[in-house]
């Protein structure tokens, strides 16, 4: 039985490091999104960011941060951590890309007004505290949070692949960040009026959501973790929702092509945590929502609560992560075709600990950084652009001259 044995542990590695490697690249996808919708002059700061947040997270996650979620560290010698081929080597690394995914997320709100070291320091500290401590009450059982949802309410909280653990923390947080930065010098105007940044590059915009929605299959897939478990169910309710946000936010967007390649993300974020429970017509009109709504809010939040979030972080990741999070409770019902198994009051009860936490943690360490170092740049180099305020060089420099 040995060699079986041994057999299926290396396939799990193989299995869960290629959603490891799937969703590396999503953070591809994050860069060219910000980089599409950024103006001109803040390009290759979006690159820069997405870059050096990965390496940060790396660190972060590495030394503090997975111990924190899990009670693992690596500290052990190499032939013990490759007992079972190295499994728990490729769960951080897969985990990993999971959470270097809020500062990502942050990256798009908090775009072309920041200070690039201060937003590391800020990476670093959500990465290794205040990410893991929410991922250890939901993906760990840490603190027995989810044995009390269970007890009182006859389920845990429902999160499969992060609608609320990942996104939904990453676009809380970045609110906070948000209105701590204030909006981009010449947004809006004395009287109200609202002054439009239209996005630089809608081919790169485009190819930022495909590279995203794409690796979004490995996000969701191989949340399953081991060979084992993998479902075809996630994959096509994945699916659903994806095209439920693309068409719904273009009827609702006007044919706006910005709307439209944020809304399959809207759809693919909402349904990440019901993904393993939803019958595929659930996990549609989940989509067709999340994509509406989406839309809807970024206008809203822009136009009339003037709060200046560059690619609408903290609706398509904050506000659609909380709805997937309640779908999960609706749309799980086998009145639904769910699989059951999911309680709604969990479902509130788990998301409102991932906003308090989010918003505390965003406050404590946007706010301290803010009365310290700063974390905005000077009203000189907004206006130069973060580009050459930041690395001396801008995105085309041959036909700048």
């Amino acid at each position: 039985m040995e060699a079986p044995n041994s057999l299926v542990s290396a396939v799990d590695v193989l299995f869960v490091l290629s959603g490891a490697v799937m969703v590396l690249a999503m953070h591809a996808g994050f860069a060219f999104l910000e980089v599409g919708t950024v103006r001109r002059k803040n390009q290759v700061n979006a690159l820069a960011k997405i870059m050096a947040d990965f390496a940060v997270s790396t660190i972060a996650y590495f030394f503090i941060g997975y111990t924190v979620a899990y009670h693992i560290d690596f500290f052990s010698s190499a032939q013990q951590l490759t007992l079972d081929h190295g499994h728990e080597l490729v769960k951080f690394f897969f985990l990993l890309t999971f959470a270097a995914a809020i500062p990502a997320i942050i990256s798009g709100g908090i775009a072309e007004r920041a200070r690039f070291y201060p937003q590391l320091i800020a990476t670093f500290a959500l990465v290794s505290l205040v990410y893991p401590f929410y991922e250890g009450l939901i993906w760990n059982d840490n603190f027995g949070l989810q044995d009390w949802l269970k007890n009182s309410f006859g389920a845990a909280f429902h999160d499969y692949a992060g609608s609320m653990v990942v996104h939904g923390m990453g676009g809380w947080i970045a609110l906070v960040a948000v209105l701590l930065l204030g909006p981009r010098h010449g947004r809006y105007g004395k009287n109200g009026e609202v002054y439009a940044h239209p996005p630089s590059n809608i081919p790169f915009l485009a190819l930022g959501s495909w590279v995203l929605a794409v690796g979004w299959f490995g996000f969701n897939v191989m949340s399953a973790q081991e060979i084992n478990a993998i479902s075809g169910l996630v994959a096509v309710n994945s699916l659903m929702a994806m095209v439920g946000g693309i068409l719904s936010a273009l009827v609702v967007g006007r044919n706006d092509p910005g709307f439209l390649h944020n809304g399959p993300l809207a759809g693919l974020v909402a349904v990440c945590a019901g993904s393993d429970v939803m019958h595929p017509i659930g996990a549609l009109l989940t989509g067709l929502i999340a994509g509406g709504l989406f839309v809807w809010l970024f206008t809203f939040v822009q136009n009339r609560l003037k709060i200046d979030d560059v690619l609408g972080v903290w609706s398509l990741h904050g506000v659609c992560g909380l709805w997937g999070a309640i779908a999960a409770g609706i749309f799980s019902l086998p009145v639904f075709g769910g699989a059951g198994g999911v309680s709604l009051i969990s479902q509130f009860i788990g998301s409102g600990v991932a906003i308090a936490i989010a918003l505390i943690g965003g406050v404590l360490i946007y706010g301290i950084l803010k009365h310290t170092l700063g974390i905005r740049l000077t009203e000189e180099q907004e206006f130069e652009g973060a580009d050459l305020s930041i690395h001396q060089i801008s995105a085309t420099p041959k036909y700048d001259q």
